[in-house]
């Protein structure tokens, strides 16, 4: 009998997928230790100034910061300053965002 990815998949809001991501996050960190080091490399690229979409770059990850419930002032420091709190909180945040981009429609456009 073969499965069909309809009967096997399960409909959830962002905020069930956003829960779903935090649990595997747990589960990958049991397994694989912690992410720390894309963590930084993520930060790092987010915050090149040689990017030529630096500003958004910039803007997206203040975004996240402010997700995390990150106050303002810490929004520019390097990761090794964070606390785990909040980098339980950064991961989080990045969950969400996840969540909520995997329901953006398929096929934008812009405008004429």
């Amino acid at each position: 009998m073969a499965y069909k990815a309809e009967s096997i998949t399960v409909q959830m809001n962002a905020g069930q997928r956003a829960n779903a991501l935090n649990h595997i996050s747990v589960l990958r960190t049991m397994m694989n230790g912690d992410c720390s080091h894309e963590l930084k490399r993520f930060i790092n690229v987010m915050r090149n100034k040689r990017d030529s979409q630096y500003e958004k770059n910039s803007r997206a990850l203040s975004a996240i910061f402010f997700l995390a419930n990150i106050s303002k002032e810490r929004h520019n420091v390097e990761y090794s300053e964070l606390t785990s709190d909040e980098v339980t909180a950064l991961i989080s945040a990045m969950n969400h965002f996840r969540a909520v981009v995997s329901l953006f429609p398929k096929r934008l456009t812009l405008p004429n």
